[in-house]
């Protein structure tokens, strides 16, 4: 039986229509934004408390969270793992994924976990379950010239543009900041509180202060100043340049809590290092630290410390008074990383030594290798928090332009340690 022409015409006509509808349903569901929050089914773990020395070797950088977990960054996706001292990464405890929006940056205050996205969305998640607590549109993410590799140690341990600030009456704000604008957040609700523009490129971030300001490097018109801004209302209090400063200046942040938030100092400098000054900055204008001067010194818990042919020196970071002096640790150590309460150093022998910063008490000394991987690299880079030390390993000679695979050490380059 056939059916008549007109009949086989409206056949074809409804099954292309019908074809169609069903390859935009399924390029919809594809290609559509969408957002994927898996929570968490166990309860929150508890803090850990594990003895100084090498926990485990991981694929990717992690941030330490409460003291209780490890949260990660992926191209599309921030999620966590416990236990915090687990020996090797473990299923997620919860997992946020977006699409098609990547993800530019991770910071974390208290139990909060921010995340933000190369649309500008920022997103807050609640560390003990992984469920969304707030979500806000922020600016653009400035393009970044830094290199993300597979680990994300920039995105969780170095997040440009994204930093906490503690205001004196106990808040914690967020600032968010694009080429063109930067915003302020309440952290714990995510209620926008100001708004203001920015010059463009020729501005960028520095880092936020423990005294609750931005500090951002101005160099649109003139010798370069350095800016700050009220954290909490975005309003610029000042520029300011050191005395006799080069026109172009370059701006480093020192004593900083995590990433380039809560930072206690900063350093300014020319070309070429030339005419490096350390600073304090607090409420008003930066106090000189001539202690802070050295290029190679660091800023912790209000101590300047140097280390010089293997011998660690500390400094009053406001007087340079020397507090304490520690030798013996070769000619190769270095400073790795600092945190509240401890400084770690790394010898030549890739052994990790923490310090007391105020007292130079030693607290801990072992040598950072896990299974068969050897001491035969170099590190890469480092965070510390909450006694946690997590180091990315690199293949000695290192070749900052080679691809992942001959970059890192291994396929699981970072090697974590508590101190």
């Amino acid at each position: 039986m056939r059916f008549p022409r007109g009949r086989r015409r409206l056949a074809i006509v409804v099954a292309a229509l019908l074809a169609t509808a069903a390859v935009a349903v399924i390029v919809h569901r594809v290609l559509a934004p969408a957002e994927v929050s898996t929570v968490a089914r166990a309860d929150y773990p508890a803090p850990a408390r594990p003895a100084p020395g090498v926990i485990g070797r991981l694929p990717v950088a992690p941030l330490i969270v409460d003291g209780r977990l490890r949260v990660y960054a992926a191209h599309r996706q921030v999620y966590a793992d416990r236990p915090v001292d687990g020996r090797y990464r473990t299923s997620p405890f919860w997992s946020y994924r977006r699409w098609p929006a990547e993800l530019t940056g991770v910071v974390a205050s208290g139990r909060t976990v921010v995340s933000r996205w190369s649309d500008g969305r920022v997103v807050a998640l609640d560390a003990s379950t992984g469920r969304v607590l707030w979500r806000a549109d922020g600016p653009v993410p400035a393009k970044a010239d830094v290199v993300v590799r597979r680990t994300g140690a920039a995105t969780v341990w170095d997040p440009r543009g994204l930093y906490r600030a503690a205001l004196p009456d106990g808040r914690m704000l967020l600032v968010v900041t694009g080429d063109r604008e930067a915003r302020g957040f309440g952290l714990a609700e995510g209620r926008e509180l100001w708004r203001v523009e920015l010059p463009g490129a020729c501005r960028s971030d520095v880092g936020t202060t423990l005294t609750g300001q931005l500090i951002g490097l101005d160099t649109c018109a003139g010798p370069a100043a350095v800016e700050f801004r009220d954290a909490a209302t975005g309003t610029l209090r000042s520029r300011w340049r050191p005395v006799e400063a080069p026109d172009a200046l370059v701006v480093t942040p020192l004593g900083c809590r995590t990433g380039r938030s809560d930072c206690s100092g900063l350093r300014t400098a020319g070309p070429g290092d030339a005419g490096g000054r350390g600073w304090l900055v607090g409420v008003g204008e930066p106090a000189p630290a001539t202690a802070l001067d050295p290029a190679d010194a660091t800023l912790v818990d209000e101590q300047a410390v140097t280390v010089l042919d293997g011998t660690v020196v500390g400094r009053s970071a406001r007087t340079g008074t020397e507090r304490w002096r520690v030798g013996g640790l070769g000619p190769a150590a270095r400073v790795l990383a600092v945190q509240p309460g401890r400084l770690h150093l790394l010898t030549e022998e890739n052994d990790l030594v923490t310090l007391n910063p105020v007292s130079g008490a030693q607290l801990s000394r072992f040598r950072l290798n896990v299974g068969s991987d050897g001491t035969g690299w170099a590190p890469g880079a480092v965070a510390a928090e909450d006694g946690y030390v997590a180091v990315e390993r690199l293949r000695r000679p290192v070749d900052p332009d080679a691809d992942d695979q001959r970059y890192f050490l291994s396929s699981e380059p970072v090697i974590l340690a508590v101190s």
